[in-house]
């Protein structure tokens, strides 16, 4: 598994007479982890979309090492790019191994059994994210959590070039997500990962592309784009952002209305501000 360079060039998606996205570009070296945040509705999804070849690109062009991802055959995308999505679809009657062996599929033959070496790769992947107990589960009675490590797992099984990931970290409890995003971390692949989590992205990610209404607001290193101003412009919101004492990375408290003047301790108001969490 080795790092593929991605070009976004002026990308517009549509649906319909409802633009998506409109000209937005976006560069990642070769092992480079990017992150898509913004608030919802904001292109993240659509634009991953068209680079994982779901929805088709208006105008502009995606390439991975040069080659345009629409252009290429099937097989070889598959060889290229693999993706974890936020609903990946029906119930599967399969167990958690066989689910995470469909990762293998684009590096065989039609009708060629799991190799010695694809079997240590699905047990790799699942190891890798916590779910090596789960093997002979079946996929359909797995919680939330459990299914969304599994989807990982068949995707690192997959040994893509260029892995695209849209939420991974839904239905994780803190530590699960702490080690997913510790694996993608530290994979040789490029990683365009979309969160919500500011500081999470704020930690994990080299560069950030922030999209707001379908465009780029911001892009570069979390410690120039994560900024009180950018995140009161892209979110609404006021907001202190500090470099964390322990990691040195942007940490983001997001603050109550300067004119909430209810009481906070009168009834259905318990919840306080709400804050972002990061490692």
């Amino acid at each position: 598994m080795t790092g593929a360079g991605l070009t976004v060039d002026g990308v517009t998606l549509t649906a319909g007479a409802h633009r998506l996205v409109g000209d937005v570009s976006l560069h990642a070296r070769p092992g480079e982890v990017i992150g898509l945040v913004g608030p919802n509705g904001s292109g993240k999804s659509s634009l991953l979309r068209a680079v994982y070849r779901v929805l088709r690109p208006q105008a502009g062009r995606i390439l991975a090492d040069g080659a345009d991802v629409w252009s290429l055959p099937v097989r070889r995308v598959a060889r290229t790019v693999a993706a974890v999505v936020q609903e990946p679809g029906a119930d599967l009657d399969l167990t958690v191994y066989e689910v995470v062996a469909m990762g293998r599929a684009p590096h065989k033959r039609l009708f060629d059994g799991d190799t010695p070496a694809d079997a240590g790769l699905i047990r790799s992947a699942l190891t890798a994210v916590d779910a090596a107990e789960l093997a002979d589960r079946p996929f359909g009675r797995l919680s939330g959590g459990e299914r969304q490590r599994v989807l990982i797992a068949r995707a690192l099984a997959q040994q893509p070039s260029l892995l695209v990931l849209d939420e991974p970290t839904n239905h994780l409890d803190i530590r699960h997500q702490l080690d997913i995003l510790g694996v993608l971390r530290r994979l040789p692949a490029t990683v365009l990962v979309a969160l919500h989590d500011l500081n999470l992205a704020a930690y994990h990610c080299d560069r950030l592309y922030v999209l707001h209404a379908g465009e780029v607001a911001a892009s570069g290193p979390p410690s120039e784009v994560l900024t009180s101003r950018l995140l009161a412009e892209v979110y609404g919101v006021s907001s202190e952002v500090t470099v964390h004492a322990r990691t040195g990375a942007p940490h983001v408290t997001f603050l109550p209305d300067q004119d909430d003047t209810r009481d906070p301790a009168s009834p259905g108001d318990a919840s306080g501000p709400a804050e972002a969490r990061r490692p």
